[in-house]
């Protein structure tokens, strides 16, 4: 993708305060974007805008969208993030998860009608569930406890996924589908539950890193900047996904906390713990789709990501207190 393709487009990112949308909003404006951010904060920071609130072409909007909203200038493409994305965040919040993926996506949808907009809805592997096939292809169904804990935030997913498909094929809408995989970097909260964060806070306060089960279950990890490259390419496409936008790199979650004690410097600590309900065994995405129609396949190596992440981890928390985080989950 060149410099110039998105080179005066105007992108309204929900959720845009968040992890993957703050560097969303960053790289939209990088490439010559207007964007108005949509956020209520309560798992976004404002922190993570501080660089491009610098910009007259970005605009902060505290506002929830599971409330109708409307833009009051024109709109090229609409990006759904909003939605908490951590397990601690939606078992704490499980009703808002729910409200956030259905009526917020369809507020957001509204918005892109409204507008003849392209509509992004940044989905999850978490549709999968605990998969029977590996690696996820997006033809595959899912194997999805429908009442477990964890299904306010993969069935919001998985109906925000149907609504979005219900505006295409009814309303003609412009619509796109990515469902991300395990995404980390910088801007992780400290006490954000997942997995890398969780570890390194572990790792860097001296603390023995906690594996649920046998810690073989595995992940795949895709560093953020080539997460948001995957999405910047399903704007600029007419493809409608769903898309899977992850790493191919299958680790257990041992090797994962191997790695990233290693990247710490620190011997290698454990406390085992139970598994959670319903914790997916495998999590690997095939990425074929993506690379044929979108030209995108994920550049970073895991290390190099970690070592990135650890650079900003040092300067957003130093001198800070450490972190009251228990268990480790996977991440979205």
């Amino acid at each position: 993708m060149t410099a110039t393709t998105m080179e005066g487009a105007r992108v309204v990112v929900t959720g845009g305060a968040g992890f993957i949308g703050s560097h969303l909003c960053e790289s939209l404006i990088a490439q010559g974007c207007s964007v108005i951010c949509v956020d209520n904060m309560s798992t976004g920071d404002p922190e993570n805008l501080a660089e491009v609130e610098r910009s007259p072409r970005f605009r902060l909007v505290q506002a929830d969208v599971t409330e109708p909203f409307t833009v009051d200038q024109p709109v090229d493409h609409v990006v759904h993030l909003a939605s908490p994305a951590s397990p601690l965040d939606y078992l704490r919040m499980p009703l808002e998860t729910l409200r956030v993926g259905s009526a917020g996506t369809e507020n957001a949808l509204r918005v892109a009608v409204a507008h003849r907009a392209r509509f992004v809805l940044a989905s999850t592997s978490e549709v999968y569930g605990d998969p029977a096939q590996h690696p996820q292809l997006e033809s595959y169904w899912g194997n999805v406890n429908p009442v477990g804990p964890r299904a306010v935030y993969d069935e919001a997913k998985r109906y925000a996924e149907a609504l979005t498909a219900a505006y295409r094929r009814t309303l003609g809408a412009d619509t796109a589908i990515a469902r991300l995989f395990n995404s980390f970097g910088p801007r992780m909260r400290r006490n954000d539950g997942r997995i890398v964060p969780t570890f390194i806070d572990q790792a860097l306060t001296g603390r023995p890193l906690t594996i649920n089960g046998s810690g073989e279950q595995t992940r795949s990890l895709c560093y953020v900047d080539d997460t948001v490259r995957g999405l910047l390419a399903l704007m600029c496409s007419s493809v409608p996904g769903p898309v899977n936008i992850g790493a191919t790199q299958e680790l257990s979650v041992r090797e994962i906390a191997e790695l990233i004690a290693r990247e710490v410097g620190v011997e290698l600590r454990t406390v085992s713990q139970c598994l959670p309900v319903d914790e997916p065994g495998r999590r690997c995405p095939d990425i074929e789709a993506a690379r044929t129609q979108l030209g995108w396949k994920p550049e970073m190596h895991v290390a190099e990501g970690l070592r990135r992440t650890l650079e900003w981890w040092s300067t957003a928390y130093a001198g800070g207190t450490p972190s009251r985080m228990d268990t480790a989950s996977e991440v979205v």
